[in-house]
């Protein structure tokens, strides 16, 4: 009688799970539609950094009306849901940008994007051109799917973030802003994970890299002064665009014979050469400004440090005086090694082993990478491009296209990721 009976509740458990999932699964596809409805609203009704009142709006009232504890006026704008599980444990973090650009949509479609603003004194349209309109969609999603399946252990810290491309000059914003707040306590994030949809991957593909997946960001300004003097003349003064050329050279050796670039790549640009007003006047100054990408700490340091003494040393010998400043714009987005090894089997799991791609880093920028300097993060890219596309559109474009249908795994995704992790 005791074995009938222990085969019976094995056999009722094991049903009982059978169901748990299967219900969950019919829930994660039934969702769907509402994703890529939430997803058209935002890319129709597209706001800039900080100033995202309309989406917060929406999405509290979401995580709201799902019985979620929530937070609002975060960073300004960001918002911020809490979902305790059925039993104490881990706290897991999942974050969504939620911002536009000033960048004018060219796409045909029935949500396109007719707004408009003036940013930085230009007339300009607004658009969701990076796809943090399916990140915020994406979210809303899961916190729909785990509302209804909080069976875990542990608690669900929904991160809804303003402000991932820069808050407006003179003012803080993103996620340092956040993190000053307190977005990563009360209560204390065990570990934080993040996605970016992106329109050159295939649909169904997740791609990834432990260690540096994406550069820190720095901008700078180098100022060079000389002496003016006419242009027939130069040895009666101190030319700043020769000393300026002799700069921009100067810097790429820093690239190029002292940076280790087996280890990680780098890059330092100039995107922006300011002097003079006429043929015939050496001028008295010039300005320059540029960026810096780096994926590895030790040669951010290093590429920095030598920054630093090159640029007022190559003036000085050209009889000039220069200055740089360096500012900061991201970390580098670097991805917990132990934490992407034990979290790769749950999105192995839900898209196959062989649309789960290891790729390498990139020189592009998210602050992100200021969440992971606090806690483990694992910030991976799910796949959006358009079937048909044969040159899908870079990120950052007016003719920048999402197929929607790539947004599902992206719920998949977090939902196994949230049960995976806090049921360990």
């Amino acid at each position: 009688m005791t074995n009938i009976r222990l085969f019976l509740l094995l056999a009722f458990a094991i049903s009982l799970n059978n169901y748990s999932q299967n219900s969950l699964e019919a829930d994660i596809n039934e969702v769907e539609s509402e994703v890529i409805e939430w997803r058209r609203d935002f890319h129709e009704n597209p706001e800039l950094s900080n100033r995202e009142f309309k989406t917060a709006d929406k999405i509290a009232k979401h995580l709201k009306s799902l019985g979620l504890e929530v937070t609002t006026g975060v960073a300004k704008t960001g918002v911020v849901g809490i979902l305790k599980g059925k039993k104490p444990g881990k706290v897991i973090a999942l974050r969504a940008d939620i911002d536009a650009l000033p960048v004018t949509e060219r796409n045909d479609l029935p949500f396109k994007s007719e707004v408009t603003t003036t940013f930085l004194g230009e007339e300009t349209g607004v658009m969701h051109a990076c796809g943090h309109d399916t990140h915020t969609a994406i979210l809303m999603g899961v916190a729909e799917v785990l509302s209804k399946h909080n069976d875990f252990a542990g608690t669900v810290k929904f991160i809804f973030q303003p402000a991932e491309e820069g808050p407006p000059p003179g003012e803080e914003g993103g996620a340092k802003l956040m993190i000053k707040e307190g977005v990563l306590e009360n209560p204390e994030v065990d570990a934080i994970f993040g996605l970016h949809i992106n329109s050159s991957t295939p649909v169904g593909t997740i791609r990834y890299k432990p260690g540096g997946t994406m550069a820190a960001v720095e901008r700078f300004v180098i100022d060079v002064k000389g002496k003016q003097t006419h242009g027939s003349a130069p040895w009666s003064g101190v030319d700043p665009i020769l000393i300026s050329a002799k700069i921009v050279d100067g810097l790429q050796t820093i690239i190029s014979r002292e940076a280790p670039l087996v280890d990680e790549a780098a890059v330092i640009t100039v995107g922006k050469i300011t002097s003079g007003v006429r043929f015939n006047i050496i001028p008295e100054s010039a300005q320059m400004i540029g960026t810096v990408r780096t994926l590895d700490p030790e040669m951010r340091t290093l590429i920095l440090t030598r920054m630093k003494e090159m640029v007022p040393t190559i003036a000085k010998a050209y009889g000039g005086d220069a200055t740089i400043e360096i500012e900061n714009f991201t970390a580098i987005t670097y991805n917990d090694e132990a934490l992407v090894a034990e979290m790769l089997p749950s999105l192995q799991k839900i898209a196959g082993k062989e649309h789960v791609e290891l790729v390498k880093a990139t020189t592009g920028g998210e602050d992100f990478s200021f969440f992971q300097q606090k806690v483990p993060g694992f910030y991976f890219f799910l796949g959006g491009m358009p079937k048909d596309a044969t040159e899908p559109a870079p990120h950052h474009t007016p003719d920048f296209y999402i197929d929607e249908s790539g947004m599902l795994l992206g719920v998949k995704a977090f939902t196994q990721i949230v049960y995976d992790y806090l049921g360990q």
